[in-house]
């Protein structure tokens, strides 16, 4: 999955831009070159030298940061391909919109990405993120004759214990199909309807993709079946704090769907 996003291109094209609009629809990890190159690697200059071994840490951040299934963005220069090559993008993403930046020596040095999946030469902030995103998830479509892992629960609501198996769910397998029993309204543990649920399982997993599928199933409360046929029926285990994440707690306002008591400082 393509998990390790680069943005680049010329000082000043808008790579910032577009990213501070980008990590917020796909919940990404974030690391702004400037940003990192000021607060954990100040000795590093512009050398071609320093700036390969800049965007070879920047590789690695990254790398470190989607381990866990995440998106991680981020935006610099990247100038030549051997840089480029050191970042080692999953995806790439050239901002193309300006001739020259404000400094001459990385002018001098910039070499036109001969590979890349999305580029952008006009638009507005917000259109480049649109077409980033179809693009993206164009290239990690739902697949129905793939590997899949089924999950089938109420969520009522949805919370980060359930977001916590989803999560592991596409690890194993590559993609997951999330299954809501119809239970709207039948007691008072059970509030919420089907539309309700399924945007709000998608707006928590907007990261993961085409990699969910929501769907709708009568209330099963029994899963038989005769001889092994190839399913794999097991227990994800979480650990004991997400555990104690209680859809109850949620609705009774003791907790919010993060897990942390309500009106509790973030530790």
């Amino acid at each position: 999955m393509k998990r390790k996003i680069l943005i680049m291109g010329l000082p000043g094209s808008g790579k910032t831009t577009l990213a501070e609009k980008l990590v917020v629809k796909l919940n990404a990890a974030w690391f702004n070159a400037d940003a990192v190159r000021q607060d954990i690697y100040s000795e590093l200059g512009f050398s071609s030298e320093d700036r390969l071994t800049h965007a070879r840490r920047m590789g690695q951040l990254c790398k470190w940061a989607t381990i866990g299934g995440n998106y991680a963005v981020a935006d610099f220069v990247c100038p030549t391909q051997e840089t480029r090559a050191a970042f080692d993008a999953d995806f790439v993403i050239w901002v193309d919109r300006i001739m020259e930046g404000r400094y001459e020596d990385t002018n001098k040095m910039f070499e036109r990405p001969l590979n890349y999946d999305v580029r952008l030469t006009d638009g507005t902030p917000e259109e480049w993120v649109e077409s980033v995103i179809e693009k993206l998830y164009n290239t990690e479509a739902w697949d129905n004759q793939a590997p899949t892992a089924l999950l089938i629960g109420r969520y009522q609501p949805f919370h980060i214990g359930h977001k916590t198996l989803v999560e592991e769910a596409i690890r194993r397998t590559g993609q997951c199909c999330i299954a809501l029993r119809d239970v709207a309204g039948i007691d008072d543990s059970n509030p919420y309807d089907f539309k309700k649920v399924k945007a709000e399982i998608e707006s928590a997993c907007i990261e993961f993709g085409n990699k969910i599928k929501v769907v709708e199933l009568p209330n099963i409360t029994d899963v038989f079946y005769g001889r092994g046929v190839g399913y794999n029926i097991e227990q994800l285990e979480l650990s004991k704090e997400l555990q104690e994440v209680s859809a109850t707690k949620i609705r009774d306002g003791q907790i919010g769907q993060d897990g942390r008591p309500l009106g509790k400082r973030p530790e």
